[in-house]
């Protein structure tokens, strides 16, 4: 589960061989949400987690993301 970018209180992070669509993982000490990579749209969400900076820099950053998801996940 490479850790894909660090922020003071969360972390984005993406798994291998994970269902589509295409997304990411915001986890902070708070909580977690499951974000898509196309549009960004907030797939799931526990607790009170604050995920404001992750999106802005997942806004910023989305072929990055795809890149990623593209390696881990080859066969989607």
């Amino acid at each position: 589960m490479p850790t894909i970018h660090r922020f003071r209180n969360v972390v984005i992070r993406m798994y291998a061989s994970e269902h589509l669509p295409p997304h990411f993982h915001i986890l902070g000490p708070d909580g977690a949400a499951v974000v898509e990579i196309a549009g960004l749209a907030v797939i799931a969400r526990s607790g009170r987690i604050d995920i404001r900076e992750a999106l802005r820099w997942a806004e910023a950053n989305g072929a990055v993301l795809r890149e990623h998801w593209d390696r881990l996940n080859p066969e989607e």
